[in-house]
C-alpha cells in the first residue's frame, strides 16, 4: 500500500466533475490497490473520509466511516437521494482544506445507493453524522468543497475555533466557558440521532463482481 498526496484547495482536481467507474474495471488488481491507497491515505491522515479526487483520481470512489462499529468502507458511484427537506448545522473540516472549520447545513435524512469495492450494489438511508459525511465526500465527486455550502460567517482557523469555539454560538456561553471551546470541533451535533439502516439491493442469486 502507498499513502497518496492529498491535493489542497487551489488545485484543479478538486473542482472537476469526476468519471463513473466501469463496474468490470472494479475487480482488477489495479483498482483494488487503489482502493487500498486511498483507505491507507485516509488513516495516515485521520480523515473521516476521502474521496478520488483527493490524491488526484477524478473517479466516482469514496472511502469513510459510517461508525466504529461498521468500519471504513467504499462507496462507489455513489447516488443521494433527499429524503427530508429538514437540514441539520454541523462543523466540516477537510483534509483537502487544511486547518479551517465552518458551519454547513445538509439534509438530515438521505439514502444512498453505491457499489462496493467487490462490486456488490448496497442502499443505505442515514441520518444525523452518517448523513453528513455521506454528503461531504460526495460533494468532493461534483467538484464541490464544503466551502462553498458553509455559513461564510462561520468560517474560521482551527487554531481560532478551538480558542473561541463555534462563531455562530459565540457570546452564548460566560466567558469562563470559552476555556472549554477546545471540545467544540466538529460541534453542532445533528438534532436528529445518528442513524444507519441498511437497505436490501442484492437481487436473487447475485454474486459480488470481485471475491
Amino acid at each position: 500500500m502507498a499513502i497518496l498526496h492529498v491535493a489542497q484547495m487551489g488545485h484543479p482536481v478538486l473542482r472537476m466533475v469526476a468519471e463513473p467507474v466501469d463496474p468490470a474495471i472494479i475487480p482488477t488488481p489495479q483498482f483494488q490497490q487503489f482502493c487500498d491507497d486511498l483507505l491507507e491515505t485516509m488513516f495516515e491522515y485521520e480523515g473521516q473520509g476521502l474521496a478520488a479526487p483527493q490524491v488526484h483520481q477524478p473517479i466516482r470512489v469514496t472511502v469513510l466511516t459510517l461508525s466504529e462499529e461498521r468500519g471504513p468502507e467504499f462507496f462507489i458511484n455513489p447516488h443521494i437521494d433527499f429524503l427530508t427537506e429538514d437540514a441539520v448545522r454541523f462543523y466540516e473540516g477537510c483534509l483537502s482544506i487544511e486547518g479551517m472549520r465552518a458551519a454547513v447545513d445538509r439534509c438530515a435524512h438521505i439514502r444512498v445507493r453505491a457499489l462496493d469495492r467487490d462490486g456488490t450494489p448496497k442502499v443505505l438511508e442515514l441520518k444525523g453524522f452518517p448523513a453528513i459525511v455521506v454528503q461531504h465526500e460526495n460533494d468532493h465527486l461534483d467538484g464541490i468543497l464544503f466551502v462553498d455550502r458553509c455559513d461564510p460567517g462561520t468560517l474560521a482557523f482551527l487554531s481560532e475555533f478551538r480558542r473561541f469555539g463555534p462563531l455562530d454560538r459565540f457570546g452564548e456561553e460566560d466567558a469562563e466557558d470559552l476555556e472549554d471551546a477546545e471540545d467544540a470541533e466538529d460541534a453542532e451535533d445533528a438534532e436528529d440521532p445518528d442513524e444507519i439502516r441498511v437497505v436490501d439491493a442484492q437481487p436473487p442469486g447475485h454474486t459480488p463482481v470481485a471475491s
